[in-house]
């Protein structure tokens, strides 16, 4: 029985029908196109939890994107194997006649690129990569002379003015133009996966124009909805990057700035992946953190005895999400307060967090830190108190997720401020003067 002839269109993090420049362009090649997702089982290891939010999230934009095209009696195949098992099978079973996926740029993904190419290579079959998930990649805004941008200030400066109408491109191609390969599927169930399901909240996979139209008003209150809730959306491709870039030019320049920030970070992890384990800024390798377990796992349970830092955990250990503005007060409460190495709360967070992405966690921990390429002076930290009376004057924020901080019983701080900061400001100016 002769095999019949497709094109695959590979989905990873752009999980979404609309504006999507690989399924774009292999309409444009005339044959069936065979919609393609893969629950990677060599990178579900890293997925360990039984209820992870983000193999939830993920397997529901799938059955959304299955369920768009049953409309079209197609749908999506998704198999449950390594990458290079799934291809070995999809060439055994189909005559490939070329495979197109949107670029991704973390270390781990490139080098998985590298080698599904090779193999694509020896089989005659052309894998068609596309810019998607970011306006411009690593490497296409670099100073006069060739170098990287290492300081966000400039690189924006430089990314606003590079922009053209052609980078907002909607790639959409509606669906009864495109000529699907005909079969019915049903995906793989989150039991046969190995998960099960577990509430979450605070994401979006649309734009809240009243939001953003107020983004820079209210953004740094964690009691309200002042933020796009988006982080996920952007970080699986369920919302297109171009979208979101031809609302914020019209709607609010503070919420563009945010997602500039997201490129700038994505493009240092992209030229210089040893930042996934090091200090940008090797200097910083020198401070002598304390990393005391106890203290690690108080900040970890949000029994620090800061409300506001407290609320912060006790949301994220809940939920899988965070307010921004407390990311960065519980982040420098742990690097400069207790003392413990960066690299553990940023390792926490990538368990935790629903719209965790390598790139940004690894930023903002640097900036945190001081270690990064465009960081916060080491002596910048944060007063938890005093975020806390500015930011959630009221408490409400507290009062949801530390119900006991009124109390006399709620726990004593476990290190005190004005010692913490000062012993901070000395273990740094040490490390640094020692390095």
């Amino acid at each position: 029985m002769e095999k019949i002839e497709v094109v695959i269109v590979w989905f990873r993090r752009d999980l979404r029908l609309e504006d999507n420049v690989a399924l774009y362009h292999a309409v444009q090649s005339g044959y069936p196109i065979l919609p393609l997702f893969i629950f990677d089982k060599d990178i579900l290891k890293q997925f360990s939890h039984v209820e992870d939010r983000r193999v939830q999230y993920i397997h529901e934009q799938i059955g959304k994107i299955n369920d768009e095209l049953k409309k079209y009696n197609s749908g999506i195949q998704c198999l449950h194997s390594t990458v290079s098992q799934a291809f070995v099978q999809l060439s055994d079973t189909y005559r490939i006649k070329a495979v197109y996926s949107n670029e991704d740029y973390e270390p781990q993904t490139i080098q998985r690129d590298r080698e599904v190419a090779s193999f694509f290579q020896q089989k005659n079959i052309p894998f068609y990569q596309y810019k998607d998930h970011v306006i411009f990649r690593g490497g296409e805004i670099l100073k006069q002379d060739g170098t990287a941008y290492q300081v966000y200030t400039p690189y924006a400066k430089k990314w606003r003015s590079l922009l053209t109408t052609n980078h907002l491109f909607d790639y959409t191609v509606p669906l009864e133009k495109i000529l699907f390969h005909h079969f019915q599927s049903d995906i793989i169930s989150l039991d046969q996966l190995g998960y099960r399901y577990s509430e979450y909240m605070h994401v979006a996979n649309a734009i809240d124009l009243a939001v953003i139209s107020t983004y820079d008003q209210y953004r740094d209150y964690p009691s309200i909805k002042g933020t796009s809730l988006l982080g996920t959306a952007l970080r699986f491709g369920s919302l297109s990057i171009r979208k979101c870039v031809r609302i914020a030019l019209k709607e609010n320049d503070v919420w563009l700035s945010e997602l500039i920030w997201r490129e700038f970070f994505s493009q240092i992890m992209y030229l210089y992946p040893e930042v996934e384990k090091h200090c940008f800024k090797r200097k910083y390798e020198g401070i002598e953190y304390r990393n005391n377990e106890e203290d690690f796992l108080a900040w970890c349970e949000g029994n620090t005895g800061y409300p506001l830092v407290d609320a912060g955990m006790r949301e994220l250990n809940a939920t899988g999400f965070m307010h921004n503005r407390v990311r960065m007060v519980v982040a420098s409460f742990l690097v400069k307060h207790l003392l413990i190495d960066w690299r553990w709360g940023e390792a926490y967070f990538a368990q935790h967090l629903l719209d965790y992405d390598l790139a940004s966690n690894n930023g903002n921990w640097q900036w945190v830190a001081g270690c990064g390429c465009d960081a916060a002076p080491y002596f910048r930290i944060f007063n938890p108190t005093e975020q806390a009376k500015k930011f959630d004057k009221d408490g409400s924020y507290m009062d949801k997720w530390v119900l006991e901080w009124r109390e006399l019983y709620y726990r004593r701080p476990i290190v005190e401020h004005k010692f913490a900061r000062e012993r901070a400001l000395e273990v740094f100016k040490r490390g640094l003067k020692e390095y």
